[in-house]
């Protein structure tokens, strides 16, 4: 996992790796650049200068306490369903395929198409279904997500499916009408079992950095966000930004996309994040 951290914070290290033996007004620069934030930043300083001490560890322990966040609890009755948003663009699809070959190493896998509004959705996730080896449940464009939704429960209780993966389709937050529509979708959801969706995660481009928590606020807002997966983070030096998008919201990031390759997802742990991001 650590080897992994490290592939997929080379940007972002640049910037951090330059806190070592540095003084407090060069971690306060190196902390705006990688879009913590003013605030974040602040109260991070705050923190070094009253603790005392090695100020690169102190920073390390700070950060992990940012983002060492309880995880939500899943429960113990299958199928474990696991509901996945978030706005155009920002690697849902990809994203969902990865966890669905994730978890499928453990257990049985369904893959869920929900997505009925863009064109070849349920082919192109068809296709990661094959490279998964996962069954799915696919759909037609224009067919009511929410019966899809029903549709691939009853069939993963009839199979002794383990966990279900449902693909939703992007939408801006400020559409209200298909944020009604996920609103639908977590009803049916709690109709086939009562706790709802034992994860409702959110995915976030990680390229977005700080302009992304507005849309996350109202996904959390109108569906109840329990989870965030930040996509793309490979790609970004903004690695800062997963401060104030967690404490914000006060969600706990769960993974981090790091490719485009199926394998390319981490399960998110603070310390070996913090660990790659001084390495």
């Amino acid at each position: 996992m650590f080897n992994k951290f490290k592939k997929a914070l080379s940007k972002a290290t640049q910037l951090f790796s330059r806190a070592r033996g540095a003084c407090i007004s060069d971690v306060e620069e190196i902390l705006l650049r990688a879009d913590v934030g003013v605030k974040y930043t602040e109260l991070i300083l705050q923190k070094i200068k009253k603790n005392g001490g090695d100020l690169t560890e102190t920073l390390k322990n700070e950060i992990v306490n940012l983002l060492n966040l309880p995880k939500p609890q899943i429960g113990t009755t299958n199928p474990v369903v696991i509901m996945v948003s978030g706005v155009n663009g920002s690697g849902k699809t990809t994203t969902v395929a990865k966890l669905a070959n994730l978890y499928s190493k453990k257990e049985k896998v369904l893959l869920v198409c929900a997505d009925t509004y863009r064109d070849a959705a349920s082919e192109q996730l068809e296709i990661w279904a094959k490279r998964a080896d996962v069954e799915i449940v696919t759909s037609q464009k224009g067919q009511d997500a929410g019966a899809v939704v029903f549709d691939a429960i009853s069939k993963a209780r009839a199979k002794s499916i383990d966990t279900i993966f449902i693909d939703t389709a992007g939408r801006l937050h400020t559409r209200s009408d298909l944020m009604e529509e996920l609103k639908k979708i977590k009803r049916v959801i709690t109709k086939m079992k009562a706790t709802g969706p034992d994860l409702n995660m959110l995915t976030i481009d990680a390229n977005l950095g700080q302009n992304s928590i507005q849309q996350a606020r109202i996904f959390t807002q109108e569906i109840g966000i329990n989870g965030l997966i930040l996509t793309k983070f490979d790609g970004t030096a903004k690695g800062g930004a997963i401060i104030p998008i967690c404490n914000e919201l006060r969600l706990p990031v769960l993974y981090l996309g790091i490719g485009e390759g199926i394998e390319d997802i981490i399960e998110f742990d603070p310390h070996a994040f913090v660990e790659a991001l001084f390495e």
